[in-house]
């Protein structure tokens, strides 16, 4: 193993460069709104079907092919000998019918001649257990091997590629995940990061807290990557790790940055350069990348699960689409879908069909987010192999339409036709900006609170979702934005759940409430510093001033047993977490705790700081009611109005246009002014219904 080489890397992606921004709407004109496509795989069907298909996928009316995602075995199929002969007969197909490309790396799927000829290149499992063929996703990110036949591949398409006028874009590798890898490569590399980060063994000592339980390392040698897998949960150290969260992390963004740093030699100007996030990504940081343009995302909203009312397994999961629109966009400014089911899946606890309406209720879900990109996965259903029963948008027959391929054919013709009611320049309505909100998240607090949940019954990544579900019932126009993001143009700002904190943003925070923006804390916020550890000056202490109100404990109840708050002569019920508060003299109690030993102590505190407020909410809810009559209040005490949207029904503005979803079981009237053009849709939403109109 080459420690330079590792070395190189490391600093690379500790040395916080960053790219130059670049203005990503360049790439989608406003006036086409959104811009939709198809994943293709002409290596899976007879060369005498191609014309066939790719006429098909003009004729439906999609507007771009997504291209070589897996294909690294048809493009280099013994190592150094390169065949794009075949492929440039299908870009030539797209060229003919009209339709632009989007070309993939195939990093995701290594060919077999390289398992063969450099095992070393493959991850290693928890028990150390290298990968084989046989899935996507097992190259070993850090190795110079994998990275020097990554570099070539992608080096001989850009070549190829770079200045087509027909390739829009690039897709890196596919759903990078960030996966645990315990090979030889990734634990030097995981040293040299941690070397790089601490620069003292001490200092790494110290930040892991290894006098507990004499874990002390004498040098970095020493150091392996943590392993839950062969310790044991209680045998592993938190604070090691959330630096091996980080790391993988890194390693990711960097080695998606190292591919675009490729292609950024070779392509043109006009190709922009992106990957295809999972909705939920609890591995994956896209904020760690710096050479993207955009980040994309795939949603799969309906997995076999139940969701809301009698319809729910068959609507979706409403928060898929929700939180990823709006997560993946503080990558670059805009974002959209670049993988949607269009039917049935052969992964989930079962694969219903979706409701009639459902696949394109997802797509205007996207649409009404701001998507500028809507891709499907995807064009034929293969016959064969492990995604046989993952429905694509054309049947298995090669030729006819599936119930998905029929709502993309609808979507697609309604939204030619909403580019002709554009009007460049909207500006969004005054009663809608008085309700902008930002939820600021991060991973990094996800990982440290999952870690250490502490109640079953804490549902680490929908916690800051469910903010986001109650700011959409009011109707707020709502971004979720990193820390680092300027506050200022938002009315109202919440922080879910914020674990890890220090002094510089405690302060960001106090001076944004103190110019007068609105401040919403929640319960296990600040409790540790940013290596995970607690503070000696008190719970959550550095937020003291901030909240107006000292942390005295924290509690937790059974699944059967009933904790009651009383705001207002109103009764709520917990039994998930509670901050115990103690109020300054300054600080007005908004709610306490109604029953158990410590009844009438505070459980949501309200602050007022300069020419703003801090509301601190110590407990969770499993309805939200309190959350969400906390919220409304406080959207009334800053001068907005709200809606009252029900659970499942989200609205929007985008472009000039009001879009309404419904992913609920029941039928649902919109109120909408009587002078209001509707473009498509009826007042009355259906379960999986859409409304678009203008005012």
């Amino acid at each position: 193993m080459n420690k330079n080489v590792v070395l190189v890397l490391v600093i690379i992606l500790l040395s916080g460069w960053k790219a130059s921004a670049q203005e990503v709407n360049r790439y989608f004109p406003a006036k086409n709104l959104i811009t939709t496509g198809i994943y293709y795989y002409p290596e899976h069907w007879n060369e005498n079907q191609w014309e066939r298909d790719i006429k098909k996928i003009a004729d439906m009316g999609f507007e771009f092919v997504h291209l070589a995602e897996f294909a690294w075995f048809k493009m280099e199929p013994v190592e150094g000998k390169f065949e794009f002969e075949w492929l440039d007969k299908v870009v030539a197909l797209c060229t003919k019918y009209n339709l632009k490309v989007l070309m993939c790396t195939p990093s995701a799927t290594t060919p077999a001649w390289m398992r063969i000829n450099y095992p070393e290149t493959f991850v290693m499992d928890g028990h150390y257990i290298r990968g084989e063929n046989g899935t996507r996703g097992l190259g070993s990110i850090v190795n110079p091997a994998y990275r020097k036949f990554v570099r070539d591949i992608v080096t001989e398409m850009a070549k190829r590629y770079g200045t087509n006028k027909n390739v829009t874009g690039w897709q890196l590798d596919n759903e990078p995940d960030a996966k645990p890898d315990y090979s030889p490569s990734s634990q030097e590399a995981f040293r040299q990061w941690l070397q790089r980060k601490y620069k003292t063994i001490d200092a790494l000592n110290a930040a892991w807290g290894n006098a507990f339980w004499s874990q002390w390392f004498n040098n970095f040698d020493q150091v392996i990557i943590p392993n839950t897998n062969l310790v044991g949960w209680w045998g592993n150290n938190p604070h090691a790790l959330l630096d091996f969260k980080r790391y993988s992390a890194d390693a990711q963004g960097e080695f998606l940055d190292f591919q675009a740093g490729i292609l950024r030699n070779y392509i043109s100007q006009n190709q922009y350069i992106t990957t295809n996030y999972t909705a939920v990504s609890a591995g994956a940081d896209p904020r760690r990348t710096n050479k993207l343009d955009f980040a994309t995302y795939t949603a799969y909203p309906n997995g076999g699960t139940n969701n809301i009312g009698d319809l729910g397994f068959r609507l979706g999961n409403s928060k898929v689409i929700l939180f990823a629109a709006e997560y993946y966009k503080s990558v670059g400014g805009v974002s959209g879908v670049m993988e949607i089911q269009p039917g049935p899946v052969n992964w989930g606890s079962y694969n219903p069909l979706p409701l009639p309406g459902a696949i394109r209720m997802w797509l205007y879900h996207t649409f009404a987010a701001g998507g500028k990109l809507a891709s499907s996965y995807r064009f034929r259903q293969i016959n064969y192999s492990a995604e046989q029963y993952h429905a694509g948008v054309i049947q298995t027959d090669g030729v006819t339409p599936s119930q998905g391929g029929e709502e993309y054919m609808q979507f697609m013709k309604e939204i030619k036709e909403l580019r002709k009611l554009y009007k460049p320049g909207a500006v969004m309505p005054e009663k809608l900006a008085a309700r902008s909100t930002a939820i600021v998240w991060n991973l990094e607090n996800y990982w440290t609170i999952d870690r250490q949940k502490q109640t079953w019954q804490w549902d680490t990544w929908n916690y800051p979702v469910k903010f986001l579900e109650i700011a959409k019932s009011f109707g707020a126009p709502t971004d979720v934005i990193p820390e680092s993001a300027d506050l200022s143009k938002y009315k109202v700002v919440i922080v879910p759940a914020y674990e890890m904190v220090d002094s510089a943003l405690i302060k960001k925070w106090q001076d944004y409430a103190a110019k007068g923006g609105h401040l919403i804390i929640t319960c296990r916020t600040g409790t540790k510093d940013r290596m995970g550890h607690f503070w000696e000056t008190g719970w959550a202490g550095p937020m003291s001033g901030l909240i107006g109100a000292r942390v005295k404990a924290s509690d937790m109840l059974s699944g059967s047993a009933k904790g009651d708050i009383l705001m207002k002569s109103v009764h709520y019920s917990w039994n998930n977490w509670a901050d115990l508060l103690a109020p300054d003299n300054n600080t007005e109690p908004l709610a306490i705790y109604d029953n158990q030993f410590y009844k009438g102590k505070a459980a949501v505190v309200k602050h007022s700081l300069g020419k703003g407020s801090v509301t601190y909410i110590g407990v969770d809810t499993d309805d939200s009611k309190l959350e969400s009559d906390i919220l409304r209040n406080i959207y009334t005490s800053a001068g907005a109005t709200t809606a009252h949207y029900p659970p499942g029904v989200y609205v929007y503005w985008r472009d000039g246009f009001y879009v309404a979803v419904n992913y609920s079981s029941d039928n649902y009237e919109m109120k909408i002014p009587a002078q209001a053009k509707i473009m498509i849709g009826e007042k009355v939403l259906e379960p999986a219904g859409v409304l678009v109109w203008s005012e």
